[in-house]
């Protein structure tokens, strides 16, 4: 596993030993961003189940300012923060230990906007719906911002959640990607 483009490319990154998550591979990751980018120009990033923050450590890589990167799981947090100290620039990311409702309910108390959202849920624990739903509810959601779901190819997602429009939707392998868009008010 490596980061694909941009300022960190090339630079390897470690992922969690066992079954317990599914980094996203290289060729999936190139394909998100080349779907949503595949540069950035400044903007927050929220990773709300980062395993090993490979995602938004893509997304800084190409031009986002900072990163939150949540993750449940101990060695999830250890490997996160080894992957981040290879970028040399931690103080873009916030690695953040917690449950995904709760780091949500926290976002919501301190105010914070994301600019891009990357959901990419263990695949029997899906509560994207409900996890967008609670995001627009709470103005978590910059105007035009960007939620991208990583599922397995079976599950169906609306084409519309709370307002968000579904852009894009590809399947690799056993892996769909799907691409909502907040639409300007």
């Amino acid at each position: 596993m490596r980061v694909v483009a941009g300022e960190y490319g090339g630079r390897k990154l470690k992922s969690l030993p066992g079954d317990n998550t599914r980094p996203t591979t290289d060729k999936i990751k190139g394909a998100i961003f080349n779907m949503i980018g595949p540069y950035f120009d400044g903007g927050s990033v929220l990773d709300l189940y980062a395993g090993s923050g490979g995602l938004a450590i893509e997304a800084v890589s190409r031009g986002m300012s900072e990163a939150f990167c949540v993750d449940k799981n101990f060695q999830a947090i250890k490997i996160i923060k080894e992957n981040v100290a290879i970028t040399k620039e931690e103080a873009k990311f916030s690695v953040i230990k917690r449950e995904a409702n709760q780091a949500l309910k926290q976002f919501a108390i301190e105010e914070t906007q994301f600019d891009l959202v990357l959901l990419d849920p263990p695949y029997a624990q899906q509560k994207i719906v409900s996890q967008i739903e609670f995001m627009e509810e709470n103005n978590l959601l910059a105007k035009e911002s960007l939620i991208v779901c990583e599922t397995d190819k079976t599950v169906q997602l609306p084409v519309e959640i709370a307002g968000l429009q579904q852009i894009r939707q590809q399947n690799y392998g056993i892996t769909s990607i799907t691409i909502y868009q907040k639409s300007e008010e």
